[in-house]
């Protein structure tokens, strides 16, 4: 643990970040994995399921917790499981 006031400060930032973020893409896995099952079994709800993870996955991409080609290709990929 840092003794300085600052690092202090930044140790408490960066693991309120943390947390955040790992919030963030593990709803945004869930959201994924819900929406590909739904879609493999052609449930009722598939398209609300796949309209919830794409704006998840969307988020993801905006809050940099992935990289903006990764969130094309998820959604690229979801889209036509659709089809």
């Amino acid at each position: 643990m840092p003794n300085i006031k600052s690092a202090i400060k930044s140790v408490k930032q960066n693991a309120d970040r943390h947390a955040r973020n790992s919030h963030a893409k593990a709803t945004m896995r869930t959201a994924v994995r819900k929406a590909e099952v739904a879609l493999e079994n052609n449930e009722e709800n598939a398209n609300t399921l796949l309209r919830e993870a794409i704006k998840h996955v969307d988020t993801a991409a905006r809050k940099g917790l992935i990289h903006k080609n990764n969130a094309s290709r998820q959604k690229a990929r979801l889209t036509k499981k659709a089809q």
